[in-house]
C-alpha cells in the first residue's frame, strides 16, 4: 500500500462570491463547542452555576482568538505585520489601496494558549474565583479543541511534515508530490490521548483535589508532544531554517517548565497539608 494522495479543497462553499466557508473554521468552532460541553458537564457534576461558565466562555473565546492571531503575527511573521498593523485584526489584505478578503490567515496555537491563560486570570480576578480550580477544569476540555484544530490544518493541507519513505506518508497534492509525515494527524491523536488521560485523572483519582495538578499534566504532556512532533514537521517560516530548535519548540519549553513546576508545587502542597492534619490529630 503506497502513500495516500490528499487533494481536498479547503473551501466548502463560497458565499456571495467573496466569503469562503472553510473546513478549518468549522472544525475550529466545533472543537470549541465540544470543549465547552465537556467543561459544562464538569460544572454540573460539581454543582457550579452554569452562568459562571458562560461568563468564562466569553473571556476564553476572545482570549483564544486574539492570542492566536497575535501569536502568529508576533512569533512567525513580525516583519510583515509590523509594516501592516491593520491586517493583524482585519480579515483583509490591503494591496495598493485595495481591500481583499482573506479571512484571518494565520493563527498560532501557542499564542492561543497564552491568550486563554490570560483570559482565565482576568476572569478569576474579576469574579474572585480560584485560578487553579478553573485552570484544572478547563484543562480537561482543552485538548479536544486542539484535536479539531489539527484536523482543520489537515483539511487545509498545511503544517505538514517532512518527507518520508514510509507507506504511511501522505502526498499533499496542493503543495507538492512528495510523501510526507501527516504531522497534523500525529498531533490530533496525541491530543486525544491526553484528553483521555486527563479525564481519567479527574474521574478515577483524587488528584482533582490537588489544585494545579491536572493543569500541570496538561501543560507538560501536550507541549512535550509538541516539542517532539516538531522534529517531523517542515519549518513554518524561512527564518527557522537557521535555528537549532524551531519556533514551535522554543515556545513549548516555557509551557513544559511551568507544567513541571505546577506538578512539583502541587505535590509539596499536598505533603504539607497531610503533615498539618497529622499534627492536628
Amino acid at each position: 500500500m503506497g502513500p495516500l494522495e490528499w487533494n481536498v479543497d479547503p473551501e466548502i462553499v463560497m458565499l456571495f462570491g467573496t466569503f469562503p466557508i472553510k473546513y478549518y473554521g468549522i472544525l475550529f468552532v466545533l472543537g470549541l463547542l465540544l470543549s465547552y460541553e465537556i467543561i459544562k458537564r464538569i460544572y454540573k457534576t460539581e454543582n457550579i452555576p452554569l452562568e459562571n461558565l458562560e461568563k468564562l466562555s466569553t473571556y476564553l473565546f476572545i482570549g483564544i482568538l486574539v492570542g492566536a492571531r497575535l501569536g502568529h503575527c508576533l512569533f512567525y511573521d513580525f516583519a510583515y505585520f509590523s509594516q501592516h498593523p491593520l491586517e493583524i485584526f482585519l480579515p483583509f489584505q490591503i494591496v495598493d489601496g485595495n481591500w481583499n478578503f482573506t479571512g484571518f490567515a494565520g493563527l498560532a496555537s501557542h499564542g492561543g494558549s497564552i491568550g486563554a491563560i490570560i483570559a482565565i486570570i482576568v476572569y478569576c480576578f474579576r469574579s474572585k474565583t480560584s485560578l487553579l480550580w478553573v485552570l484544572d477544569r478547563v484543562a480537561i476540555g482543552a485538548p479536544i479543541t486542539g484535536v479539531f484544530i489539527r484536523l482543520g490544518n489537515f483539511m487545509n493541507s498545511e503544517i505538514y511534515g517532512k518527507p518520508t519513505d514510509g507507506s504511511y506518508g501522505i502526498i499533499f497534492m496542493r503543495e507538492d508530490l512528495i510523501p510526507r509525515h501527516p504531522t497534523q494527524l500525529y498531533e490530533a491523536f496525541s491530543y486525544l490521548l491526553i484528553f483521555v488521560l486527563l479525564g481519567y485523572l479527574y474521574q478515577k483519582t483524587n488528584l482533582k483535589k490537588h489544585q494545579g495538578f491536572i493543569f500541570g499534566v496538561l501543560l507538560t504532556t501536550l507541549f512535550s508532544a509538541r516539542l517532539v512532533l516538531e522534529i517531523f514537521k517542515e519549518n513554518q517560516v524561512a527564518f527557522e531554517d537557521n535555528m537549532t530548535l524551531n519556533m514551535g519548540q522554543l515556545l513549548s519549553i516555557p509551557f513544559i517548565l511551568i507544567g513541571l513546576a505546577l506538578l512539583i508545587l502541587s505535590k509539596i502542597k499536598t505533603k504539607y497539608k497531610t503533615r498539618s492534619h497529622g499534627q492536628h490529630w
